[in-house]
């Protein structure tokens, strides 16, 4: 029996090693933990599982709970973690499923229902801060908390709805209550309306609304001054403002000062006369002063202050004064005795024959503000009577300043003749020379008017027979003569071998208008006898310009070669080098055309073994020999690090196959990978992708991710303590075998466990207990 028991214990005590644990795969500890050899009931006496090294720590009531309850099967990672897994959710779903959010792992009481509030948008302050969570979520359950929304006007639209001073609804009020309301009071009064958009101050600093509002309806009343002062407009007096056509919008005199005054019309001074500015300033009560008529404020007087004899004693020798209100202004406009009446300052200044004249007999109304600068406001029977030439008749313009100035006499006179200017030829002084008919304004500008006979009989060259255009300005100045003529030949110039004098050289017809302007009209002998090369078969244009200039000789020439660069050693002067048929049309741009047997021949590498492409511009440049030549092999195979340093001896990977060479790693290095012993790679089942490992710069040091995929060796407490791979794997076959106890010897490992239940010294259950490697 004592035997037997013994083997019990031994096989529970490798059990975790050499059976499957009902647990599942991620529970690697002695079975000795959590049970004794007497029964599987869990021995809380000998647990040591720490259940702070999972992702859910036991907080709380989470402490006490019995394992069983939530980790409802034997396999212990299959217990979920949201809270929801194990508790009802007694609110449906209405605030989520994350229990944490509102309650603690030591209580389902919430504490902090202000802070939830808040962080939703709806803090509690005011009134809300008293009621009670039933008071605003309804629900039959009274667990519910559907979201209501964190406008006012989804709690308080009844309120919204049966207010009735003001009648919100009919008075177009917002339904955000905010607006108006205190959102911290505890009722609905309010004293913060934001009345900016019509302020009340002054005379409107009115507390009733219902003063101005006379409705229940707040919208509907105007912002308009007359809207309210319609009875005020039409019983002033002084002055009348109806009668004066006042503008009924109040605030362009008034202010909101109770009984109107004081009332300023600020655009006095700008529109009419200073009267809150300059000498009059201060100088008057009431508008009545001036404005002795209340139903015509057009009329206004200033020989009522501004008496005689003074006023006429101040105005000795003014040339044109009158005693008359409507002469004051218009000689005192800003009211300034120091500022007399300029008149060069108006539109019309005195000069010639206007000065000294007496103002009444231009202003010959008394109004001096309506006479017009027209001249033939003036003068209209002068510009009538005219004879030499008759004005009426020649179509004359009435404005005299256009040719008279303001001399007597209407002389001298001046006619802007610059549309048709009077020059040399043209310097006629007689008008009806040209004027023949009278009417000065029918007189046409174009040449052929005047010289048609001179046109029609020219012999040299005949310029109907040439189809000369019949404007003679075209090619003649207005000189007398007709001399010197010139031809605007820029549509062909003539330069160099074309500066030709005798036109009938070209012009062999003796019509000019059918001249080409093509090359080959005058050069097609030229272009058939050319041998060097021949033109003919070489397909060349006959555009001769495309080539030539206009020197004679016909050089230098110059053929644009651009679509085919002539560079290094394709700078080559003699055409035929390449052009070997003597048709220069069908010569190719392709390098072949010209390189193919270079291509065949080469060597270093075979550029037909290795599918090199025929056009030689990929790698190669048109330098002498070929070199330096230039191959992208970055878009195949970066060379970098060791590799780089072999990117000049191709055969070293390519070994004369350019086509066949293979890409990856193993491709290269497959006798590196089969020779390898520390670890020996195909022992330990290693991957054929050496980057994952190594770089290209050297076989070590080497990266692997034992500490995130096995055991921490580069961190923790094994960080520095070990050299080799085979330290740990003594079997370089099997790298799924290690050693812990090679470093940690039995008899100290023994004493750090000599109060641990269930401990075994061996490699496995040294993993199983310090997966991480830490004491």
């Amino acid at each position: 029996m004592y035997r037997l028991s013994l083997i019990i214990l031994f096989f529970i005590g490798i059990s975790p090693v050499f059976s499957q644990s009902p647990h599942g795969d991620e529970l690697k500890i002695d079975c000795a933990q959590c049970h004794n050899s007497d029964s599987w009931s869990m021995n809380y006496n000998t647990l040591q599982f720490d259940h702070d090294n999972t992702d859910f720590k036991l907080e709380g009531a989470h402490d006490n709970t019995n394992c069983i309850e939530c980790h409802s099967t034997l396999v212990f990672d299959e217990a979920p973690s949201q809270c929801a897994s194990c508790h009802e959710d007694i609110h449906s779903m209405s605030v989520g499923n994350d229990c944490i959010r509102c309650h603690t792992s030591q209580t389902w009481l919430v504490d902090n229902i202000p802070e939830l509030h808040e962080e939703n948008g709806f803090p509690l302050i005011g009134a809300h801060s008293t009621l009670s969570c039933v008071d605003c979520h309804f629900s039959e359950t009274n667990l519910r908390f559907d979201r209501i929304g964190n406008e006012c006007i989804n709690c308080h639209k009844d309120d919204y709805d049966s207010t009735q001073n003001p009648n919100h609804e009919s008075s177009g009020f917002g339904t955000d209550c905010i607006d108006c309301h205190n959102p911290l009071g505890i009722g609905w009064e309010t004293d913060f309306i934001d009345h900016d958009f019509f302020p009340l101050t002054l005379g409107h600093d009115i507390q009733d609304c219902n003063e101005c509002h006379l409705s229940s309806d707040f919208s509907d009343i105007s912002a308009e001054c007359v809207s309210c002062h319609q009875n005020d407009y039409n019983e002033s007096i002084n002055p009348n403002h109806q009668t004066l056509n006042f503008t009924t919008d109040c605030v362009v005199c008034h202010t909101t000062d109770p009984d109107w005054m004081p009332a300023r019309f600020d655009d006095h001074d700008a529109q009419y006369f200073p009267i809150y500015s300059g000498e009059h300033k201060g100088e008057w009560d009431d508008c009545m002063d001036c404005h002795t008529n209340p139903n015509n404020y057009s009329e206004f007087t200033c020989i009522t202050c501004h008496t005689n004899p003074e006023t006429d004693n101040e105005h000795n020798g003014i040339s044109g004064y009158v005693y008359e209100d409507n002469a004051c202004l218009a000689c005192h406009p800003n009211g300034s005795e120091s500022d007399g009446f300029d008149h060069n300052k108006t539109g019309f200044p005195l000069s010639g024959g206007h000065i000294g004249i007496d103002c009444t007999e231009c202003h010959t109304t008394g109004n001096f503000s309506d006479a017009s600068p027209d001249c033939v406001s003036c003068h209209q029977s002068n510009y009538d009577n005219t004879t030499n030439p008759k004005h009426n008749s020649a179509g004359l313009s009435t404005d005299c300043a256009s040719c008279h100035t303001t001399g007597p006499g209407w002389t001298p006179a001046i006619i802007d003749h610059d549309f048709f200017p009077l020059t040399l030829g043209h310097d006629i002084q007689d008008c009806n020379q040209c004027h023949t008919t009278g009417n000065f304004s029918d007189a046409s500008p174009d040449c052929v008017t005047c010289h048609q006979n001179d046109y029609d009989s020219t012999t040299n060259p005949n310029h109907i027979s040439a189809g000369f255009p019949t404007d003679c300005a075209s090619c003649h100045t207005i000189g007398p003569g007709w001399t010197p003529a010139s031809i605007d030949h820029d549509f062909f110039p003539l330069t160099l071998g074309h500066d030709i004098q005798d036109c009938n050289q070209c012009h062999t017809t003796g019509n000019f208008s059918d001249a080409s302007p093509d090359c080959v009209t005058c050069h097609q002998n030229d272009y058939n006898n050319t041998t060097d090369p021949n033109h003919i078969s070489a397909g060349f244009p006959t555009d001769c310009a495309s080539c030539h200039t206009t020197d004679p000789g016909w050089t230098p020439a110059s053929i644009d070669h651009d679509f085919f660069p002539l560079t290094l050693s394709h700078d080559i002067q003699d055409c035929n080098q390449c052009h070997t048929t003597g048709n220069f049309s069908d010569a190719s741009p392709d390098c072949v055309t010209c390189h193919q047997n270079d291509y065949n021949n080469t060597t270093d590498p075979n550029h037909n073994d290795a599918g090199f492409p025929t056009d030689c511009v990929v790698c190669h440049t048109t330098n002498p020999n070929w070199t330096p030549a230039n191959w992208d092999h970055n878009d195949i195979y970066p060379l970098n690090g060791a590799h780089a340093n072999i990117a000049d001896d191709c055969a070293a990977c390519h070994n004369g196959d350019f086509n066949n060479t293979p890409n990856t790693c193993v491709g290269c290095h497959q006798d590196d990978y089969n020779n390898s012993t520390n670890p020996n790679h195909i022992g330990a089942q290693f991957p054929d992708d050496c980057i994952l490992c190594h770089t290209e710069t050297a076989w070590v040091p080497s990266t692997f991710d034992h500490d995130g995929q096995y055991f921490p060796i580069n961190s923790g407490a094994h960080n520095g303590i070990w050299n080799s791979c085979a330290e740990c794997h003594t079997n370089p076959s099997n790298y799924g075998v290690f050693t812990c106890i090679t470093c940690h010897t039995s008899s100290e490992t023994n004493n750090d466990h000599s109060e641990v239940s269930g401990y075994v010294y061996e490699s496995n259950a040294c993993f199983d207990c310090h997966p991480n490697g830490k004491s």
